[in-house]
């Protein structure tokens, strides 16, 4: 698979699916190897998805500096893909943690970007986190699932603190908008494609300086699509509106049916959305 080195010595790999015009695609996990994304629902096969394995997931080197996990560390990761690649304005898509990486590298540099695509995506570098509230709210949406009882009680031991690894497991059902053969393959995959040493580093509180990152993407003149899942939690959709609101650019499109894994849940609305967004 082709690689880059990144500024502090490590080797970093990406993967390019499909053919078109490329799209930077930056995964979430936090710290999950991008072959969860798959063909983002057939969007590969109207452009390059361009996917990048973070530091110490999938076929990237781990570094010699654990600390480097940070996310705001990792921005240099994601300028020094966008020079290997020797593309002077890019489009940007993150899913889920790895929004919060897009956010930080817009943040820092904004003449790079020519479109931002936040799939369900985290938004703390902005101020601007999901709670046990919004996890409850939309779990409650789900209330007519055979699965929701078992899965709602692992789902209190996680708020208690007291889950167990079968407990994680058992609220799966609640970050798909349906709990099928592919949904339960996908979230099968989680533990072999995640590195969670990294990703207990990846959020650090001090990786987030919020004002700063909101007045420099209040300034950012690239277009902005924050999507949504009517059914997720982290975001809920009225809290993605929230995130689109602090961009000049930006709009919000939320999937009917779809959790946090939206290409999964409608493929052919997923992908023609994120599509027609990129054309302009």
């Amino acid at each position: 698979m082709p690689a880059f080195t990144a500024p502090d010595g490590t080797e970093l790999a990406y993967h390019l699916v499909g053919e078109g015009e490329p799209v930077l695609v930056l995964p979430g996990g936090p710290m999950r190897a991008s072959a969860y994304l798959g063909d983002l629902g057939g969007l590969a096969s109207r452009r390059q998805l361009v996917m990048l394995d973070l530091r110490g997931t999938g076929g990237s080197g781990i570094p010699a500096d654990p600390a480097t996990y940070r996310v705001d560390r990792q921005v240099a990761d994601v300028e020094a893909f966008r020079d290997h690649l020797g593309l002077d304005r890019v489009d940007i898509l993150a899913h889920s943690a790895g929004g919060d990486l897009a956010i930080l590298h817009a943040a820092r540099h904004p003449w790079r970007i020519r479109t931002l695509t936040l799939i369900t995506a985290r938004a703390r570098a902005l101020g601007v986190d999901f709670t046990e509230e919004h996890r409850r709210e939309a779990a409650a949406l789900r209330r007519a699932e055979p699965w929701f009882e078992a899965a709602h009680d692992a789902y209190e031991a996680v708020w208690a603190g007291s889950a167990t690894d079968a407990d994680w497991d058992a609220i799966a059902p609640f970050f798909y908008g349906r709990w099928d053969t592919a949904a339960q393959a996908h979230a099968a995959a989680d533990v072999e494609q995640s590195n969670y040493e990294a990703a207990d580093v990846y959020a650090s509180l001090d990786a987030f300086a919020p004002a700063a990152a909101r007045e420099a993407v209040a300034a950012l003149d690239a277009r902005v699509l924050v999507l949504a899942g009517e059914l997720d939690s982290g975001p809920l959709p009225r809290v993605a509106a929230t995130v689109a609101g602090l961009f000049p650019k930006a709009e919000l499109a939320v999937q009917p049916g779809a959790g946090h894994f939206p290409w999964l849940d409608d493929p052919v609305r997923f992908s023609g959305t994120v599509e027609t967004f990129l054309r302009g």
